[in-house]
This record gives C-alpha cells, sequence and structure tokens, in this order.
C-alpha cells in the first residue's frame, strides 16, 4: 500500500495572527513542497494555498499532517522584537474519483478568469484560470497553473471533490458516535505542533515529542517528523 502511487491535495491556511498567520501559512505551503520534491514526488501549484502531491504512499505519509500548526517566532514587521504566536491549519486531502462523489453539471457554476503572476504569456493574456463554485454547499475552488483552461477546469473539478468529501467526513465525525475520519482526528481542529523558532524547536503535541534545528525542518527535512507520527490513528 506504501508504495502504491497516490494522489492528494495540500492546502494551507491562515487562521489567528494577522498577516504574520498568512506569512506562516506560506511558509507552510512551502515547507511541504521541499519535502515533496526531495522525496521526488510530483508536485502542482493549483493556487496561491494549495498543491498537489503524486507519488508513492503520499496520502499515507501526509494524512497526519492535518490540523492546527502554532508558530512562536518574532515576524520581520515587529520593531520591538517581541515574539508572536500565529496558527495556520493544514489540510490533506485525498483524491476523490467520480464514481465515489458525482458532481452533476447543473450543479457548477463556472467563472473563467487571467492568472496573472508567473507562467508565461499565454496564462496571462487568456482566461485560463478556472473558478468553480458547489451550489448545493457554497464551496468555491480555483485552479490556475496549468496553461490551458480545460486542464485547470479538471484540477479544480478534482478539488471540489476532495472538499466535498471533506465536508463529508467532517459530518460523520460530528454525527456518528466513534466515528474516525482516516484524515486523522479533528481534521482542521486540533492543535498538532508548535514551531517555536527562539528555542529552535518543534514539538508535535500528539506523541509529544520535540526536535531541533528548526531551520532544517523548514527547509522540507520531514521525514524523522513524518516517520514518528505515522503510528497515530
Amino acid at each position: 500500500m506504501d508504495n502504491q502511487t497516490q494522489t492528494v491535495y495540500l492546502e494551507t491556511r491562515s487562521a489567528a495572527g494577522g498577516d504574520e498567520a498568512a506569512l506562516w501559512a506560506s511558509d507552510l505551503l512551502r515547507m511541504y513542497t521541499r519535502f515533496a520534491n526531495r522525496k521526488g514526488w510530483k508536485v502542482i501549484a493549483v493556487d496561491d494555498t494549495i498543491i498537489k502531491i503524486v507519488g508513492p504512499g503520499v496520502f499515507n505519509q501526509l494524512k497526519n499532517e492535518s490540523g492546527v500548526h502554532r508558530v512562536q517566532r518574532v515576524p520581520e514587521t515587529e520593531r520591538r522584537g517581541r515574539i508572536h504566536t500565529s496558527t495556520a491549519s493544514v489540510v490533506v486531502l485525498p483524491e476523490i474519483t467520480s464514481r465515489e462523489i458525482n458532481i452533476r453539471p447543473e450543479e457548477i457554476e463556472f467563472e473563467a478568469f487571467r492568472a496573472g503572476g508567473h507562467g508565461g504569456q499565454n496564462v496571462n493574456k487568456v482566461s485560463t484560470a478556472v473558478r468553480l463554485k458547489h451550489k448545493p454547499t457554497g464551496i468555491v475552488v480555483s485552479a490556475r497553473t496549468e496553461r490551458f483552461q480545460e486542464q485547470n477546469r479538471e484540477i479544480a473539478l478534482d478539488l471540489l471533490r476532495a472538499k466535498l468529501w471533506e465536508r463529508a467526513e467532517a459530518e460523520k465525525e460530528r454525527t456518528m458516535a466513534g466515528y474516525r475520519s482516516v484524515v486523522g482526528r479533528g481534521m482542521r481542529a486540533e492543535k498538532i505542533r508548535t514551531y517555536n523558532f527562539p528555542q529552535d524547536r518543534v514539538t508535535d503535541h500528539r506523541i509529544g515529542k520535540s526536535w531541533g534545528n528548526l531551520e532544517d525542518i523548514m527547509e522540507g527535512n520531514l521525514d524523522k517528523i513524518i516517520s514518528a507520527t505515522q503510528s497515530i490513528n
């Protein structure tokens, strides 16, 4: 199972902490991108806060990363050197097939727009980016990094199915006694890890273990942490 090719969508969402939380969410996305690159997995940037990762055993290795990640550090904008605490949530969702969740065309509101940013003239001058709204739930997704609109539409549909699955899992956890989602306990609500920059330490609260050399970890060297948390669930 671990060697089977899997696909996940990894999203980082800023929470408490304002601008610093947004920066922290971006730092986390960079950390996971670097980790995936080190593993030789394929990484596709779907949007500013979401990456698609494809590789052997990807979901099995990353599913326990879902939850709230807290950072304690002095922000670059802090003039007095005070340590701020901010949080961002990480959500790891498996790819869901159309057989598992079927989205009817009439349920979708479609919008094309220009991607902007990097990606070449075609991406910037033509409306290749795609935004989809799922009318029954109000969930909105977008994809913008591929050169052609149809490619972005397919990615957006895959992402929408994953988010609908996430919603269904959360509802099961809420209503079914003893139900444990494969995405991990509490999905987004649980504070799973603290990254303390002044003390050069990261602590996983679920297993009560800490590691040093935080800068190295932020560069994507997560193997020891991923391995240590594999036993959760």
